[in-house]
């Protein structure tokens, strides 16, 4: 298990991004971080958000942008290192397109990057935006990625050392 695992949650411009680094930063020392960005460009909103997050992120970070392929990056991390996911909201959403299936989605990646997690052998933060907070989506496939993401919220928090929410720009510890 990637020790510590740390879980960050919350919704969009909370702060998690924010902590997560912090929590890298503090975990890695003075040893290596991988910025694992889940995010690809798209529009000139989304574009401007990525380059926010380069800018704010230490330059001595290996950063490693997989697609889909998250699950393959984790693992090729080398030991030791101290890994940061942000975040995993947007990587589910590559995942999502076209599926109706919770539980194949849950029972497959998302239990895959679990295992690529637990096998680790260092630190892991995982950041992602909390999305079950407000009304029941009306699309099928809305409401299949809110079910998604809060079954890994769940496990993920459960494998956790350390989860947090982060709300406002304050971080809430998730006590077990």
């Amino acid at each position: 298990m990637s020790r510590p695992l740390v879980v960050i949650l919350g919704g969009t411009r909370s702060g998690k991004s924010r902590l997560g680094r912090e929590r890298a930063a503090a975990l890695g020392g003075d040893g290596s971080v991988v910025y694992v960005a889940t995010a690809l460009p798209g529009d000139p909103e989304l574009d401007e958000r990525i380059a926010l997050h380069r800018r704010d992120r230490p330059s001595t970070w290996t950063t490693l942008e997989p697609g889909e392929h998250l699950v393959a990056v984790v693992r090729s991390v080398a030991p030791g290192t101290t890994i940061l996911v942000d975040g995993l909201t947007l990587w589910v959403s590559l995942l999502i397109e076209g599926r109706t299936d919770v539980a194949g989605l849950v029972d497959g990646p998302i239990e895959a990057l679990r295992s690529a997690l637990a096998d680790h052998d260092g630190p892991a933060i995982v950041v992602s935006d909390e999305v079950g907070l407000g009304i029941v989506p009306m699309d099928p496939s809305a409401r299949i990625f809110r079910d998604v993401m809060g079954i890994a919220h769940q496990r993920l928090v459960a494998d956790s050392d350390e989860a947090w929410f982060t709300i406002a720009g304050r971080a809430l510890r998730l006590d077990p």
